[in-house]
């Protein structure tokens, strides 16, 4: 996977939490967005764990390799590489295809990665061939573990890159029998094939017919190098092995030809041979020299024939990769919106609950819970008529099958009755009197004739037990105030000795008061406003204890009856 598909991943998983996250997720906004910043920072550490890995663990340099637009066989060459490489680059391209070699030092899976890293979309057309060439080992206990190590890199490769990648087992010897190169192959599904620069190819029988003696003994030779290759070489990868799964090969090789140079006069095949052949005794089994450069030592021809590798392009899996994580945001959001929708329907049917549980009689806490009512009511109708937010929606609402319910529950409420207001008590009566009708001027003495005033006047105005006669002089602002204020006492006083005589009323009802001059009811800038200001005022105010009559109890003057007062 290229960088820039690394960062396009790490984008689009930052977008889905986000997402997820301020949309979805059944937190606080404050809680949502430390989350989101947390899952941000896993994101971050991921990539950069990921990004420099395919740059830190290669160390190699493959600066011949073929466009990134090329379409043909890649083969990484392992195991018995020939010593007539034909170039210095282990980059060998030819008409069918493209050759790398791997040297023993090298891990394949490392040279593997770094292909993959400068040309990512080659993961289905490369291809592994192990090649063995019997004549050059000593020990077939130390070329079992040797295979068994590429078995083990093989396995790691397929598991890093996703990619099948085909395996290609070629095993070749350098005889004299033969002075060119002879190939022979088998291809599941296909049969065997012998292949040869100086003929068209052929079956082995068909070969062996058209090609007499000469052509038998090399088949005798060859047939000699399946079994041995069968014996040691196939089956290390086709055995099975509980720590490293089997890898079936795609194409099986045996190939002869004249020289075969870093050969060995004793090696594990002379004594394969001498236990299960006679073909030491036959002329010409050994190749003629090591000299001779002309011979590919490549099946070139393989390359074509060899089937494309399974698995996912980079692209693809960078396309999976993204519908994963759109998968993973998408049970989230699904989750969160269940929970969500969980929530909602447990609230307004608990507060439902509640309502119900309550007596109408009970008016506070009825009264506190039709107001949630109406909230979660206010809050239903403002979804069907807005629209649901996102964190409920997904399909998963159920609101809508609330509303009814939450409706006749609030139709259902009676308020309580109002209280019943006081009923406020009348304001003492207060009766005032002209000064002038009832005195002359200067006068505290009653005028002859005033009393049918004041018999007309003071009607209303009877004594009651709790309740107290105030009788208050006042007068205007002309003259002098102390002799106002002693005159509006002797004023008021002398009405009070008349109710008292005349009404036969104890003294005990009565209080007198002078105010001289000090509370005017107009101004005393005009004739009209003094003459207001000069009266006798006369009214009840309730008191306790006050006007006793003889043998009667006292009433408070709260139940008395001041209803029966008029008022001017």
């Amino acid at each position: 996977m290229s960088p820039v598909q690394q960062r396009g991943l790490a984008l689009w998983a930052a977008l889905l939490s986000a997402v997820v996250c301020l949309a979805f997720l059944p937190l606080s906004r404050l809680a949502s967005v430390l989350v989101l910043l947390a899952m941000i920072g896993v994101i971050v550490a991921f990539w950069y764990i990921a990004r420099p890995r395919a740059e830190l663990d290669v160390n190699l340099r493959l600066d011949d390799l073929p466009e990134t637009t090329y379409r043909q066989p890649v083969v990484l060459v392992c195991g018995d590489m020939p010593l007539t490489w034909p170039q210095q680059s282990p980059v060998l391209i030819v008409t069918q295809g493209c050759w790398i070699r791997v040297e023993d030092h090298q891990d394949l899976e490392q040279v593997a990665r770094q292909i993959l890293w400068q040309r990512p979309d080659w993961g289905r057309q490369l291809s592994v061939m192990v090649s063995v060439c019997p004549q050059k080992h000593v020990d077939s206990e130390a070329l079992t573990s040797r295979l068994l190590a590429l078995r083990w890199q093989i396995s790691q490769l397929r598991k890093e890159t996703g990619q099948s990648v085909p395996l290609i087992l070629n095993g070749q010897i350098g005889s004299a029998m033969t002075d060119d190169m002879l190939w022979q192959a088998a291809i599941p599904g296909e049969g065997w094939t012998v292949w040869r620069e100086s003929n068209a190819p052929c079956s082995i029988a068909a070969w062996v017919t058209t090609g007499g003696a000469p052509v038998m003994q090399q088949q005798v030779l060859m047939n000699s190098l399946m079994s041995w290759f069968h014996q040691h070489v196939q089956a290390v990868f086709i055995d099975e092995n509980p720590d490293v799964p089997v890898i079936a090969p795609a194409a099986l090789l045996w190939g002869m030809g004249p020289i075969l140079a870093g050969s060995l006069a004793s090696s594990a095949w002379t004594a394969w041979l001498s236990r299960h052949t006679a073909m030491q005794q036959v002329a010409g089994w050994q190749p003629v020299g090591t000299d001779s450069t002309v011979i590919s030592p490549f099946p070139d021809f393989i390359l074509p024939l060899l089937p494309e590798g399974s698995g996912l392009t980079p692209r693809a899996r960078t396309w999976r990769c993204a519908l994963g994580l759109f998968t993973l945001a998408a049970i989230a959001a699904l989750l969160s919106s269940g929970w969500n929708n969980r929530q909602l329907l447990h609230r307004v049917s608990f507060d439902i609950a509640r309502y119900d549980s309550l007596s109408m009689d009970d008016y506070g806490p009825k009264a506190s819970a039709v107001a949630a009512l109406r909230e979660n009511a206010a809050l239903l109708d403002d979804y069907a008529r807005n629209g649901v937010p996102i964190r409920l929606g997904l399909g998963l609402y159920q609101g809508e099958r609330l509303r009814m319910p939450l409706l006749e529950a609030i139709r259902s409420y009676m308020p309580p009755p109002p209280k019943p207001q006081p009923t406020p008590k009348p304001a003492p009566k207060i009766v005032r009197l002209d000064s002038m009708s009832l005195f002359d001027s200067g006068k505290s003495v009653l005028k002859a004739g005033s009393t049918r005033m004041l018999v007309n006047s003071l009607v209303g105005i009877k004594a009651k037990p709790g309740w107290l006669i105030v009788v208050s002089g006042h007068t205007d602002n002309t003259g002098n105030p102390q002799l106002n204020q002693t005159l509006s006492l002797k004023r008021a006083e002398a009405v009070r000795n008349w109710m008292r005589d005349t009404g036969d009323v104890p003294e005990s009802c009565f209080a007198v008061q002078g105010y001289g001059e000090s509370r005017p009811v107009a101004t005393n800038d005009t004739l009209e406003g003094r003459a207001l200001n000069r009266r006798v005022e006369i009214s009840l105010v309730p008191q306790a204890n006050a006007c006793q009559i003889p043998g009667k109890h006292p009433a408070p003057s709260q139940d008395d009856g001041v209803s029966e007062n008029k008022t001017e």
